[in-house]
């Protein structure tokens, strides 16, 4: 079982009051991986939301059978498997651990339930979930918006 002191080492927990931790607290699972151990796969019911108390995961995704590319590198204090958190959930990458590594898990529906039940809460835990989310999204764009004008014909066109 998880720890208070565990769950105030993740980044989307660390606004979050003592009282507000003991009710995560039951919900949070340790689990360990080993190293090239799968979490999940792409299309694999989202039941789950994690996060990484040591080691290293990686998303990715497959574009082709000889094409692998890397989403993102999880590092301790991080969460992921969003998908969790939304209708419908199905995972969108695989999640695999590059070192053995130690995830606190979280069923998604009782972590949603316990959100809504407390709004003070739900909204801590959105709100910085929107800050996370919004700086994977500016790197992403910058790393598309790099790898595009390198390309040889876009980069023609731009007069680079």
């Amino acid at each position: 079982m998880a720890s208070i002191e565990q769950l105030k080492r993740i980044r989307l927990f660390e606004n979050l009051t003592d009282g507000m931790l003991e009710q995560l607290l039951p919900l949070a699972q340790e689990q360990s991986f080993a190293e090239r151990e799968i979490i999940y796969e792409p299309g694999s019911d989202a039941s789950h939301f994690y996060s990484l108390t040591t080691g290293k995961v990686l998303l990715q995704a497959e574009l082709a059978s000889a094409l692998i590319i890397s989403l993102g590198a999880i590092k301790p204090g991080y969460s992921f498997g969003w998908s969790a958190l939304l209708p419908g959930p199905a995972h969108t990458s695989l999640a695999v651990c590059m070192e053995p590594c130690e995830i606190l898990i979280m069923p998604g529906d009782e972590f949603k339930a316990l959100l809504d039940q407390d709004h003070t809460m739900g909204f801590l835990v959105m709100q910085k979930t929107a800050t996370v989310l919004e700086n994977r999204l500016e790197r992403r764009t910058a790393q598309f918006v790099k790898v595009i004008t390198k390309h040889p014909d876009i980069a023609t066109l731009l007069g680079l």
